[in-house]
């Protein structure tokens, strides 16, 4: 019988030759597929590229005469007409450009990179909501045009919702919008600690990161991205805690959680720190080490912690760029491009304001962050 099924004369020898080819055929395509889905995006955002964040580029923009001048050239450079006149209105405009390449990344990559961009779009609200919170439980005015530059269109609504209501209804407003227990509870507290309330939506979001379902083979390079997220801001943190004059017990409560190369241990060391030099040192053997050192002497002169937090940018850009070569056949690109652009977008409101509130070049060029 046996003999006979596979004899090369059978109909069913070929049958069941076709059902294995068929079969080798359908697990080759599969580990490939996820290939083939970042072909066309990784192609496209590589061609459109970020030149806002190159010397040239931001050179040239900086040195236009005004802001009609500045749009113009923005006009040139990446085909992108700016709405309005003022610093406002064009500020609001490079942030609608921003989303609206989002909304370009979304639609020519995977459906399954939907949620990384639904989860990018509402981390550059949290500040403004965090801020208005804060604003409407202390019980301050709030001028309602700083919603006009809120992104998200959930995100407006629910602003709205919180300004229009009383203090007391903030928790059940955030529960409708899905906000989970631990920020509701600290939000119906007699006393708010704004700082634990910064803390816990800082790391909500991470979690929401470190969760983000994205395509197969995509996991590692996800995780790394988030460990770099979270070992910037662990590290812009105590920077900023020890410039205001923090103590070191409230210094340990703005550990967001172990990153890519800053463990627990490193940053209680930074706690204990005296001063941000001390700071610097600790971090040596990280990635983080050698342009904090160089900016050093920056920081001294100029006493802003803002400058150290421009270096540490400029490190984010290169390890991403890093992380991309790694995984350039997947979701390596993806993560360059989007920081990239969020920066390139900084970095024209950055010299829109400058240019409209007269400021000379050589000023404003030292606020914006270029690639290293």
């Amino acid at each position: 019988m046996f003999e006979e099924i596979f004899s090369t004369n059978s109909f069913f020898f070929w049958i069941f030759l076709l059902i294995i080819i068929s079969i080798i055929i359908l697990f080759i395509l599969r580990s490939f597929s996820t290939y083939f889905k970042f072909v066309y995006p990784n192609a496209k955002f590589e061609a459109i590229g970020n030149p806002f964040l190159e010397e040239k580029e931001i050179n040239k923009i900086a040195d236009s005469k005004d802001l009609t001048n500045f749009k113009e050239s923005i006009k040139k450079s990446i085909n992108y007409e700016i709405e309005g006149n003022s610093i406002a209105e064009i500020q609001r405009s490079l942030d609608k450009h921003f989303i609206q390449t989002i909304e370009m990344m979304r639609k020519d990559s995977s459906k399954k990179m939907g949620d990384f961009f639904d989860l990018y779009i509402e981390k550059l609200d949290i500040f403004l909501i965090k801020n208005i919170i804060k604003k409407t439980l202390n019980d301050e005015k709030i001028d309602q045009k700083i919603i006009d530059n809120v992104i998200n269109q959930n995100t407006k609504k629910l602003l709205f919702r919180i300004i229009d209501s009383k203090k007391e209804e903030i928790p059940s407003i955030l529960k409708n919008y899905g906000y989970k227990e631990d920020i509701l509870n600290i939000i119906s507290a007699d006393k708010v600690d704004f700082l634990e309330l910064d803390m816990i939506f800082d790391k909500n979001f991470i979690k929401k990161f470190k969760e983000l379902k994205v395509p197969r083979k995509c996991e590692k390079a996800k995780q790394k991205f988030v460990g770099y997220l979270i070992d910037i801001t662990n590290i812009k943190n105590i920077l900023r805690a020890k410039q205001i004059g923090y103590n070191k017990e409230i210094c340990n409560n703005l550990f967001l959680g172990e990153g890519q190369e800053l463990a627990e241990w490193r940053f209680k060391q930074m706690c204990e720190s005296n001063s941000v030099a001390e700071i610097v040192s600790v971090l040596g053997g990280t990635s983080y080490y050698n342009i904090l050192k160089d900016f050093l002497d920056y920081y001294n002169k100029e006493k802003s912690v803002q400058i150290l937090e421009n270096a540490l940018d400029i490190q984010f850009i290169k390890l991403v760029k890093e992380l991309s070569v790694e995984n350039y056949i997947t979701i390596g690109p993806t993560f360059r491009f989007i920081v990239s652009k969020e920066f390139e977008v900084k970095n024209l409101k950055i010299i829109a304001k400058g240019l409209g509130e007269g400021l000379q070049s050589d000023l404003i060029k030292k606020f914006v962050i270029m690639e290293s």
